[in-house]
């Protein structure tokens, strides 16, 4: 299967992520951004030590989860719309809890996580004009759009406003993403919620955006 599907607007559908974990590439570990061992000493600034409830928000098929669970953290819940993912998943580690779901619309109480984590699902949603497997600057920059269209804001609104809705109070919102403050903020903006924002990397910046839930 070629990777990057003849329409962009593709990422946004089942059945492009469907057919990506379907080939043999999607079969294999495929970390978008940073691997957990580069970014461990910075969640554990957020993270109030091992015995949280972690909700990972698009988890693909990443290594991140995995890692997570063998440095100690045993409650993580993965979700992801691809039907086809979350079943591979599943049987490659069935000692985590993995469910199909869509990240605008969770299927939980309210505040019932510690943490939720986004590493690029957001992205990915932004990236209906590039390759969301291999960010080139290029990509960067139609990520980072100054009027992005109304789906796109409301894919993104609705996802951070569940996100807030599951957290318990003093919870984080933890996302890692290239995108730089001056566009993200605009969906990261909450009345109950105080937002902090690290630059990570070197020659390519990456970004960590940690929303704090208050009372």
């Amino acid at each position: 299967m070629d990777i990057i599907p003849k329409h962009n607007k593709s990422y946004e559908g089942k059945e492009y992520w469907d057919e990506r974990y379907q080939s043999e590439e999607g079969q294999q570990p495929f970390d978008w951004f940073k691997s957990y061992k580069e970014i461990k000493e910075i969640l554990e600034v957020y993270i109030p030590g091992r015995n949280v409830r972690v909700l990972m928000l698009g988890c693909g098929n990443s290594t991140l989860s995995e890692d997570m669970y063998q440095d100690g953290y045993h409650d993580i819940v993965n979700i992801d719309f691809s039907p086809v993912l979350i079943q591979h998943m599943r049987s490659l580690h069935p000692h985590m809890e993995w469910l199909e779901m869509d990240i605008r619309d969770l299927n939980f109480e309210a505040e019932t996580f510690d943490i939720l984590i986004d590493k690029g699902t957001m992205d990915a949603m932004l990236t209906g004009v590039s390759d969301v497997w291999n960010p080139s600057p290029e990509i960067v920059e139609n990520c980072e759009a100054e009027n992005p269209s109304p789906e796109i804001v409301e894919n993104c609104e609705a996802e951070v406003r569940e996100a807030v809705r599951v957290l318990r109070p003093g919870g984080k919102f933890i996302y890692l993403t290239f995108g730089q403050p001056h566009f993200r903020r605009r969906y990261l903006t909450h009345s109950n919620c105080s937002l902090e924002v690290l630059e990570l990397g070197e020659s390519f910046h990456y970004y960590l955006y940690v929303m704090t839930k208050g009372a």
